[in-house]
């Protein structure tokens, strides 16, 4: 692996410098938008907006995750239970358990992978 992949991606924009995060990102109609902040080998942030009517469907990872939801509420599924999460909350999906990801709305979240 190279000097280059161990060090990971980092989101320049808010290097050193505080962003609104919100701001970060904007919906695109009838689609997904995902921006990495950062990715290392040991966890990544990834910011996502989500359009209403779409969704990740059921999967599971070997990493745990936090969900914190930026904007909007959004339809979390874990295990077979539904959760509906609201802006300022966040949610834990456990890894190697299946979960979906639907917005009844628009919303927008931040995802923390944790990888180690």
């Amino acid at each position: 692996m190279s000097d280059k992949d161990k060090s990971g991606r980092t989101l320049k924009t808010c290097t050193a410098k505080a962003e609104k995060i919100d701001q970060l990102i904007e919906y695109s109609a009838e689609a997904i938008v995902s921006k990495t902040i950062i990715d290392k080998e040991t966890g990544s942030i990834t910011l996502f907006a989500f359009d209403k009517g779409q969704g990740l469907s059921e999967h599971s990872t070997p990493y745990d995750a936090v969900v914190e939801l930026i904007e909007g509420k959004a339809l979390i599924t874990i295990g077979g239970k539904e959760n509906t999460v609201s802006t300022g909350q966040i949610i834990i999906m456990p890894a190697n358990i299946s979960h979906s990801v639907e917005a009844k709305e628009k919303f927008k979240m931040l995802l923390t992978m944790i990888r180690s």
